[in-house]
């Protein structure tokens, strides 16, 4: 009997303790991989200019002829303690930059490396500045978050982030949050387009929002009340089960041995 008590004790404060959590299969990550597991990826990927994008945009000119790209530059203001150099173009409405001596540039929809050859082409075809070197980035690559974590927003430097990067540099999710429908809004075409990605499956890699763009919206939940009650007598009642069954065995030794 000194011994039945404690082990009656530790199965009832284990199915407490069980009732409390959330399933392993509600939170954890890509479930289906395996080790060795290869998905390919879009390595490719280059975000979009849109409109309401602010743009750094310099323009070089070739060694000993700096000067000759002073009026391709606007007026740059110092930043920050390190005193960095910005120039930033607002992209208008109508996805277009107005740009010292080209005038006019219709950008929306071309990726960073595209608008560098554009101008680099037009500079050197009407004759303004030959052997330039542009450069251009993203000043306001945001993502923002929504929903059962709170609101925040992360800037990406490296203008490429993924849906489970993403996640990760917010400070992941809590273990209360749901999985199975994580909401990925964005901007297309003036309209707002929400796709919902379950980082749970690999299939997640597949999904075409899974690479993210510039101000896209990450937007959580908190489980379903029944579902995660139902979820969690199963789960209970599984360990419950192989409690009792254990402490019956360990019973059954003791009384072997008794006799």
């Amino acid at each position: 009997m000194r011994l039945i008590k404690p082990l009656l004790l530790v199965a009832l404060c284990g199915t407490l303790a069980l009732t409390s959590c959330v399933t392993p299969s509600q939170v954890n990550y890509l479930q289906d991989m395996r080790h060795g597991s290869q998905i390919e990826l879009e390595n490719k990927f280059q975000a979009k200019i849109c409109p309401y994008d602010e743009l750094d945009i310099y323009v070089f000119g070739p060694s000993g002829e700096e000067d000759l790209a002073k009026p391709f530059n606007i007026s740059s203001k110092n930043i920050g303690s390190g005193g960095a150099q910005r120039g930033a173009y607002l992209v208008d409405v109508n996805g277009d930059i107005q740009f010292p001596v080209l005038g006019n540039i219709h950008v929306s929809g071309m990726t960073r490396l595209e608008l560098q050859d554009n101008i680099k082409h037009r500079l050197e075809s009407e004759n303004l500045l030959n052997q330039a070197v542009i450069m251009v980035r993203f000043a306001n690559f945001k993502i923002f978050f929504l929903g059962a974590e709170g609101g925040k927003s992360i800037t990406i430097t490296n203008e490429r982030c993924t849906f489970l990067e993403a996640l990760a540099l917010c400070g992941d999710l809590s273990i209360y949050t749901s999985r199975n429908k994580i909401a990925v809004m964005r901007e297309i075409d003036g309209k707002m387009v929400m796709r919902y990605l379950d980082p749970r499956s690999s299939s997640v890699f597949q999904d075409p929002f899974f690479m993210l763009q510039q101000n896209d919206f990450i937007i959580t939940q908190n489980y379903n009340t029944s579902t995660t009650r139902q979820e969690a007598r199963n789960f209970v009642s599984m360990w419950a089960t192989t409690a009792m069954s254990t402490i019956t065995l360990v019973l059954t030794i003791i009384n072997l041995i008794k006799k």
